[in-house]
């Protein structure tokens, strides 16, 4: 898709506006990701991969719990996200994956580390996992996508007119029905769209979001599950029984697949497990750590 700018998008990333925005700014061999290294010194690290449209924000609540039980927290926003770049390329699973593999470790992450990957972000993830497992601890998994249909309109992204067309006329009504349905309770959602809302004044913000659409694979993943649960590390799956974004319904199918060596449905809650529920997922992960860390040492 060629790369267009919309209404609304009225500001631009840049070094001298990055320079008044929230965050840290790392040159990686596709554009400048924003992320943010913080916790305690020392402390076993965990990395975020997030969903379609949320900046690194959306981890805040629980990377503050985790802080507080002794993990350091690597979160960044992915390329068309927050305040990384709006690369004008295909986003397509390589181009995430590559962020994640350049991040880490242009920040020189040593030691294998806890990596969390929400919603599409869980693909990313397992792409990811498949390619670098050595470095990986442990691997949890929150509402995860890649078993729902993929949208009706994708197929006619990635025609190159037609495509930009449609993502100028229809992405930010796409944008606003998918940020409307993510979390059960009206001022979480409220305070979440706002969020996403705030960085989509960026120019390109919609043609990286209808880009992915395009360019992503969102649908038919089970092979990636199924490899994904073949490798050695523990894993965690966790579901919101009230997500209608990535539905409850598939819970077992990626159970079968994922091979999970600890798996919780979250009740109640939305797709939004880590923003929904923080404290709980909190403790999750904390046990779940602690019970992989157990077994290594039999």
């Amino acid at each position: 898709m060629k790369y267009f700018v919309v209404p609304g998008e009225t500001r631009h990333l840049d070094q001298a506006t990055r320079a008044e925005l929230r965050g840290d700014f790392i040159e990686c061999s596709d554009g400048i990701t924003h992320y943010e290294m913080a916790g305690p010194e020392g402390g076993e690290i965990v990395v975020f991969a997030g969903s379609l449209t949320t900046p690194l924000f959306y981890w805040d609540q629980l990377v503050g719990e985790l802080h507080s039980r002794g993990f350091r927290t690597v979160t960044f926003s992915a390329y068309g996200r927050g305040y990384s770049d709006r690369v004008q390329a295909a986003y397509d699973e390589a181009l995430f994956v590559r962020q994640i593999a350049d991040l880490t470790q242009r920040l020189d992450l040593a030691e294998p580390f806890h990596l969390v990957g929400a919603s599409m972000g869980a693909l990313v993830a397992m792409a990811f996992a498949q390619q670098h497992t050595d470095r990986i601890a442990t691997f949890t998994l929150a509402g995860p996508a890649g078993l729902q249909p993929a949208p009706a309109f994708a197929p006619l992204l990635r025609h190159e007119m037609l495509g930009a067309f449609l993502a100028k006329k229809l992405g930010s009504k796409m944008l606003d029905r998918h940020l409307s349905h993510n979390v059960r309770d009206p001022q979480q959602s409220a305070t979440l769209t706002a969020m996403v809302r705030e960085c989509y004044q960026f120019e390109g913000s919609i043609y990286a979001l209808t880009s992915t659409i395009a360019d992503f694979p969102l649908a038919g993943r089970q092979d990636l599950y199924r490899q994904t649960g073949r490798l050695p590390f523990p894993k965690m799956l966790l579901w919101g029984d009230e997500d209608d974004v990535t539905p409850i319904t598939s819970f077992d199918e990626v159970s079968a697949l994922f091979m999970p060596t600890q798996s919780h449905i979250v009740s109640p809650c939305g797709h939004m497990v880590p923003y929904e529920e923080p404290a709980q997922m909190s403790l999750l992960f904390t046990a779940f750590v602690e019970a992989a860390k157990k077994e290594s040492s039999r």
